[in-house]
């Protein structure tokens, strides 16, 4: 990551990104490793971090989309599907490939058939303590990839107006609600079959992208009405935050109860709730007068950079190294044994990010630098231009999947 990349980030969005992955390393700590709450309360409320990656990955690819459509040039679903892809199957396979060929990596827990990984379908009926269980988030990014384009492009043609648009976003926001509220009827009591059937489902997931798609379709479509938003960016950013805690609220002591099971009202509504509260921080990154976007915290553009080879590598590094600390005296619940198995799964971020995200990229701004039909080549010096202004840029490292 050059100076110059660095100097047209939003922090806002960095923080955001960078605490999303920390979230998920220390809920995944939690569970398949030291096997208490190491961290706390985040210990507890860490897997939202993939939620918030959810609605950052909203926003990211609806902007993508959204902006070529009011472009005068034509938006290819050929190059965006190969952009995407560029992206994001280089690291997954590395990964993947560690998984088969190292049991160790799995840490003694059942790999799901190979098909399901190299078809994005492993989160359908996946059982919880699988291994690369943590790969069921990709599979949901992916479809989502495949078909929002798709949609966005059929209702443009179909009908010219916005509003079908987001009638379409509501409605089918509402009908996850509906999905997860018919779902519980018959899974609310089993933990495992709600983790198979509603956790892990994208159909039951698949809303938590829209807030961002929405954050999207403002700035692309309503840009009066976007302009005005942020110019309350303060208000936002204490209203997400609000909103936030209210959410964490009701999964830590409305979501699962001993002998009942998990409850009706947090299933149907919760995760809804969190993704609305994540979209308005998301926001809020991208006001200008909010302290979100005015406070830069070292070290967060390095992890909002690293965050997609960092997910997709801590899980096997930290599987691999529980035995020889044990072996050597060394407590996994120790500062000890959490340094070392932190410092150790950055360093595996870093390196896959080094060694197989970079290159790919780089092929990928060469051949294909956006995603128009006829893309032109972006200048080696990534300095903004007619073509890429300096917005589209920062926005580059958003969601799970970066740009």
């Amino acid at each position: 990551m050059t100076k110059t990349t660095l100097s047209y980030r939003i922090n806002g969005l960095d923080t955001l990104r960078a605490s999303a992955i920390l979230l998920v390393l220390m809920y995944h700590y939690r569970v398949f490793v030291s096997h208490e709450a190491s961290f706390g309360i985040l210990s507890e409320i860490g897997w939202a971090g993939v939620d918030l990656f959810f609605v950052l990955s909203g926003y990211l690819i609806g902007n993508q989309i959204f902006s070529a459509m009011q472009s005068d040039r034509s938006f290819s679903l050929t190059t965006f599907y190969i952009r995407r892809a560029l992206r994001t199957l280089p690291n997954f396979y590395v990964i993947l490939a560690i998984y088969f060929l190292f049991p160790l990596a799995a840490g003694g827990n059942p790999v799901t058939p190979l098909w399901k990984f190299l078809s994005f379908t492993q989160n359908f009926n996946l059982r919880p303590g699988s291994a690369f269980s943590h790969a069921w988030s990709l599979c949901v990014e992916e479809q989502f990839y495949l078909v929002l384009p798709a949609i966005a492009l059929l209702v443009h043609r179909l009908s010219k107006s916005v509003k079908a648009g987001w009638i379409l976003l509501i409605s089918l926001m509402c009908a996850a609600v509906l999905l997860r509220s018919w779902m519980w009827r018959d899974v609310g009591s089993d933990g495992t079959l709600y983790y198979v059937t509603i956790y892990y489902s994208s159909l039951c997931r698949f809303d938590e992208l829209l807030p961002g798609v929405a954050l999207a379709m403002l700035k692309n479509f309503h840009p009066v009405t976007w302009q005005r938003v942020q110019s309350h960016g303060q208000a936002t950013l204490l209203s997400g935050l609000a909103m936030c805690l209210l959410s964490f609220y009701l999964f830590i002591n409305y979501s699962y109860v001993d002998g009942q099971g998990f409850l009706w009202f947090t299933t149907a509504f919760g995760y809804s709730l969190l993704a609305i509260s994540f979209a308005l921080l998301t926001m809020a990154a991208l006001s200008p007068n909010s302290w979100l976007y005015q406070l830069r915290i070292p070290g967060a553009a390095q992890l909002a950079v690293w965050s997609y080879a960092l997910y997709l590598a801590h899980k096997p590094l930290m599987n691999v190294l529980i035995l020889p600390l044990t072996r050597h005296g060394v407590p996994v619940t120790s500062v000890s044994g959490i340094s070392i198995m932190f410092v150790a799964s950055l360093l595996g971020g870093y390196l896959l990010f080094s060694l197989i995200e970079t290159p790919f990229m780089k092929l990928r701004d060469r051949f294909f630098p956006t995603n128009f039909a006829k893309a032109t080549t972006i200048e080696s010096t990534n300095k903004p231009s007619s073509t890429v202004s300096p917005t589209i840029t920062s926005h580059s490292s958003v969601g799970l999947q970066a740009d």
